[in-house]
């Protein structure tokens, strides 16, 4: 399963979350711009700041994202 993963250590941002063991497969997260039950705060002028979440980078991440997918295109 080890599509899963992805650590890009050559990016100038890493590690952008200061974890250990870190998945970059989502860099950017899909769930941005929903109510996504993460670590995020939104800011004065209302950016939603994810800087504090580590959910799309640690080990189930992966598992995470995608459920929260589905749930979302089967309620379309």
């Amino acid at each position: 399963m080890k599509f899963k993963r992805f650590e890009h250590k050559e990016c100038e941002y890493y590690p952008c979350h200061n974890l250990d063991d870190m998945n970059c497969l989502f860099c950017f997260c899909p769930l941005y711009f929903t109510e996504c039950n993460g670590d995020f705060i939104i800011t004065k002028k209302g950016v939603k700041d994810c800087s504090n979440c580590t959910k799309p980078h640690d080990e189930s991440g992966y598992d995470y994202i995608m459920q929260e997918i589905k749930k979302r295109n089967s309620k379309k």
